[in-house]
């Protein structure tokens, strides 16, 4: 994006498809930093090493979601605010989100120091996968706060009209945490511990890039310095965590639904269930990374114009974006159903009992992803039209009402087809959540 560009006048196809490989960029390497550490695991450490970080996945969708609850719902009426020419406003809300998630990120590190054994007996460790979620997860907590600052501070960057910006910094830090990677398991010993330094180390050096913004010459974002009344500060949060808590529960609803299918593969195909289901889990935050940073790169386009009341631009970037979102779905879908032994062989070396589960897990899962892309981008839409309420309603029925339900209904009748079946039919009932919305909408 250029000093010039204008969100409220330029043609909303060039400022889409400006934003958009700058976002895609920026959230695809971010799920590097647990797609890298599933290969590179899995290809070094074996599958029980595998399945021990897809236990962890739901603490990383924990961390990466607070990021975006305070990110996301801070810089969404941050350029809501700078729509309608009130930039003192918009860094009140940046200023609060900055404190807010300062906070929380002190207290995860501490939860973690001190209650670790209890959160990953919760999340279903076993003696099996104990030591290597031991060795992964005590680094894991340290580097709690560059996850959150790493989200959080993307939003607000590329919300500054700096996509190129947050592309960058999350690309050299995913290219940092690859390399890294590959030292620590294949060249030096030091196995799960050496993966989750790697995804520290590149984590901060997102951090350290994105904070060279606040020194650039583009840069609007500004630490409010006045004296806060507690009221009003809490006015300020409680709106954040409302127009925020869509973007928590999309992340947190991916948490969610893994911690239920480990616990219930677990009961119905022991730990090479879980093991296949990493794989799946896998491609699934790659196409929720895709359609997120689909999301992202029309979401500021979106927030600037509904300050602006231009309506008529917003449509015309929802029907882009819709449509760009369901298509990356639909691609990654039909690339599982044609390959799937090279789907399985990319994050490991397949076993006989793995090859006889894997394929058929992968056929039907995969049938889900159109759906679940689509979904997700409505979910981001009605969060920068300031619609939480909307946005909420379908994070919630997807990550947890259908699934949650579904995840346990369906293997009494079906046995293990049953868990690969619940997401396919919780991304078909939530898009007639989303068609009933948008219907009402038009009335």
């Amino acid at each position: 994006m250029n000093k010039q560009v204008d969100l409220v006048k330029d043609p909303v196809e060039k400022l889409f498809i400006g934003y958009l490989l700058p976002s895609v960029s920026a959230t695809m390497v971010t799920s590097i930093y647990v797609l890298a550490d599933t290969i590179m695991i899995g290809k070094g450490l074996g599958a029980d090493a595998i399945a021990a970080l897809n236990i962890l996945l739901p603490l990383f969708s924990l961390f990466f979601g607070t990021g975006l609850l305070f990110g996301i719902g801070g810089s969404v009426l941050l350029s809501f605010c700078f729509g309608k020419g009130k930039k003192s406003e918009g860094n009140r809300y940046f200023t609060v989100a900055l404190l807010c998630n300062s906070l929380i990120a002190i207290l995860y590190v501490l939860l973690g120091e001190f209650f670790f054994y209890p959160i990953v007996t919760a999340l279903g460790s076993t003696e099996t996968t104990l030591q290597y979620i031991e060795e992964y997860g005590k680094i894991l907590v340290i580097g709690i706060p560059c996850f959150m600052f790493s989200s959080f501070l993307q939003a607000f960057v590329r919300n500054d009209k700096a996509p190129k910006h947050a592309m960058i910094a999350v690309i050299a830090g995913g290219v940092l945490n690859i390399i890294l990677d590959y030292i620590f398991i294949f060249i030096l010993p030091y196995g799960m511990k050496g993966a989750a330094a790697a995804s520290v180390l590149g984590s901060f050096t997102t951090c350290i890039i994105l904070l060279f913004h606040f020194w650039g010459e583009r840069n609007n974002l500004k630490i409010v310095k006045e004296k806060w009344k507690l009221s009003y500060f809490y006015s300020y949060a409680g709106i954040i965590l409302k127009n925020g808590f869509s973007s928590f529960l999309v992340e947190m609803s991916s948490g969610i639904i893994i911690l239920l299918f480990n616990i219930q593969l677990l009961k119905y195909a022991g730990d090479i269930g879980v093991t296949v289901y990493t794989i799946i889990s896998n491609t699934a935050i790659i196409v929720m990374s895709l359609s997120n940073g689909v999301s992202q790169a029309a979401q500021p386009i979106i927030a600037v114009n509904h300050g602006a009341g231009k309506r008529e631009r917003i449509l015309k970037v929802r029907k882009i974006a819709g449509i760009t979102a369901f298509s990356v779905g639909l691609i990654i879908t039909l690339l599982g159903i044609l390959f799937p032994k090279t789907v399985i062989e990319i994050f490991l070396h397949p076993t006989k009992e793995i090859m006889e589960l894997a394929p058929r897990a992968i056929l039907i899962y995969f049938c889900s992803f159109g759906g679940m892309a689509w979904n997700n981008f409505y979910s981001n839409y009605f969060q920068a039209v300031l619609k939480p309420a909307k946005a909420l309603i379908i994070c919630f029925v997807r990550g947890i009402a259908f699934s949650g339900v579904l995840v346990y209904l369906l293997p009494i009748f079906l046995k293990l087809d049953g868990i690969w079946l619940t997401m396919p039919i919780t991304e078909i009932l939530t898009l007639g959540v989303v068609w009933i919305m948008l219907k009402k909408e038009r009335e």
